[in-house]
């Protein structure tokens, strides 16, 4: 509810600042005096866009602003949702800069219209003659039925389920669309993958078989070579081994005559053996080496694939021909598993699918039996609002198809004439007919959820006396549940609010100003029986007004 409202420098109004409290509060003014310029301001505190030509005084900034107790709104998700600090005492500021920019701000924070006009709607309902529309929208129809049906739970739970089915739907359809592309390429991965696979790729074996190619090339250039080697390091006289045998011999005897003969025959000694490692490493070598053509063969061929699969895949070693061939075999893998794949996610559908027919039943079942309910108190209290030959004829199609709140497809239909056609509502029901029956709707509802504010503008306009006297009744009855503002120029209905406001004109150093007061008991009195009689009030009007408010 909101529970105060400030305007500054705003059309008509210098400075106004006014606590409202529970219950039915009645808004009366003469014509002109400004009741609409107070809906402006409360409107932009709801998110609607101002231009320059709001603000009075053009030097100054606009702010209005206005408390709300949120406490019974359970909209703390909606904070957190908007990143919103929430407090129970909640403060919306509107401000118009001189410049035309606006700003906004919940509780300090600075917003977006869009999230201003998200908590707005949560706030106040401001509904007029000509704001009745949302009666011939399905999903107000919808919510009508399902708060008498009690259905918010499982709303709740089937939305979080159809979330899923929808999730796991473009799964499956993902999954369809990647099968139908894969397997156009699976053919030809596949071959890929066997040319490789068949190619025995092994780390660094390029560099290992060039070395080979180019031993079996040359293996008599090598044998010769390692021959002569042989005989230069194993001639019995002259040969590197036995001279150097000699020399190791001679120095032995001299050694110990002096360190530096010793020293030289300890470097003679060390060649000694690693010449005697080299040609036994020459013998080794020598009875290793085979021409073998057949080898030779396979070694080429085999560099010859590898060059060629180098070439085919645009790379230049055998490692990376190995990560393709880890890369086609997870494709060649993906597309043979898809089958298997789109099973589980089908199975996955139909179990939510299962879960949301479910729910979808049980809405339909409370509704179902919601439904004439529903149809009687609308016929009832529009029997008491002047329209005795109204009747509504609602129900439900059940469809295959997923909707946002079931599988329901819900026919709304209304007459007002006995014996009439029954007609969708905006074909049936004339202006003043949607604006009554859209107070017994609201005042239906308001006995089962927490409702927003509601601000009725002028609705009562066009009704007679005894049929406005029984929507002021039906509004004060509305006004137990929730806070109620009545915008009327109707005295039995400004007769029955618990608190009292007066919209009027003043001239102050020769400006028009709008302004807005709280009435005490007598100026009530006065205000009602203005509205009986005109300004000068007779002692019948005063009598009367004395009545309605007794």
């Amino acid at each position: 509810m909101i529970t105060s409202l400030s305007i500054k420098n705003y059309a008509l109004i210098d400075s106004l600042q006014v606590q409202f409290n529970q219950g039915f509060s009645i808004i009366t003014g003469e014509t002109g005096a400004g009741k609409s310029i107070l809906l402006g301001g409360l409107s932009l505190i709801l998110g609607k866009r101002a231009d320059l030509s709001s603000i009075k005084d053009t030097s100054k900034k606009c702010i209005i602003e206005a408390v709300f107790d949120v406490t019974n709104y359970k909209l703390e998700s909606l904070f957190e949702a908007n990143d919103l600090d929430y407090e129970p005492q909640t403060i919306i500021r509107r401000e118009i800069l001189p410049t035309g920019k606006s700003r906004a701000f919940i509780n300090d924070s600075p917003v977006n219209l869009a999230a201003l006009q998200l908590l707005g709607e949560q706030l106040i309902d401001i509904h007029s003659q000509h704001e009745t529309l949302q009666l011939v929208d399905d999903a107000f129809q919808f919510e009508i039925i399902d708060a008498l049906a009690s259905n918010d739970t499982l709303l709740k739970d089937y939305a979080i389920q159809l979330k899923e089915f929808k999730t796991i739907q473009k799964e499956l359809d993902a999954l369809m669309k990647f099968k139908a592309d894969a397997i156009k390429e699976y053919d030809y991965n596949a071959f890929l993958l066997k040319e490789l696979t068949e190619a025995n790729l092994v780390e660094g074996e390029l560099e290992t078989l060039e070395e080979e190619l180019e031993t079996l090339s040359n293996v008599e250039e090598i044998r010769e070579t390692l021959s002569h080697a042989s005989q230069v390091f194993s001639e019995e006289e002259i040969g590197l081994l036995s001279v150097l045998s000699q020399l190791k011999g001679n120095f032995k005897k001299i050694g110990p005559y002096a360190a530096k003969y010793q020293g030289l025959y300890e470097r003679i000694e060390s060649s000694l053996i690693e010449l005697d490692d080299v040609y036994a490493e020459l013998e080794k070598l020598q009875d290793q080496l085979d021409a073998d053509p057949e080898r030779l063969e396979k070694v080429s061929s085999k560099l010859s694939l590898l060059n060629n699969l180098f070439q085919k895949h645009l790379v230049s070693s055998v490692s990376e021909l190995i990560q393709i061939k880890d890369q086609l075999t997870d494709k060649v893998s993906e597309t043979e598993n898809l089958d298997e794949n789109i099973q589980k996610k089908e199975n996955q559908l139909q179990q939510q699918k299962n879960a949301l027919n479910k729910l979808s039943k049980q809405l339909h079942d409370n509704r179902t039996k919601a439904i004439p309910e529903l149809s009687n108190q609308l016929e009832t209290m529009l029997r008491d609002l002047g329209m005795p030959n109204a009747k509504f004829k609602m129900s439900l199609k059940y469809s295959d198809t997923f909707y946002a709140n079931g599988k329901d497809e819900l026919s709304f239909l209304f007459t007002a004439n006995k014996g009439g056609q029954f007609n969708e509502l905006k074909k049936a029901a004339s202006g003043g007919e949607l604006s009554r029956i859209m107070l017994a709707i609201k005042s239906i509802l308001s006995k089962y959820k927490q409702l927003p504010t509601i601000m009725f503008d002028e609705i009562d306009s066009g009704v007679s006396g005894e049929i406005s006297n029984k929507m002021g009744q039906i509004m004060l009855q509305m006004s137990q549940y929730m806070q109620v503002f009545a915008i009327t120029h109707i005295p039995q209905i400004a007769a029955k609010g618990h608190t009292h406001f007066k919209v009027y004109k003043e001239d102050v150093d020769q400006l028009t100003l709008t302004n807005l007061k709280k009435l005490n008991h007598d100026e009530r009195l006065v205000e009602i029986a203005q509205m009986l009689g005109g300004v000068e009030i007779s002692s019948s009007a005063m009598a009367h007004a004395k009545q309605l408010l007794n």
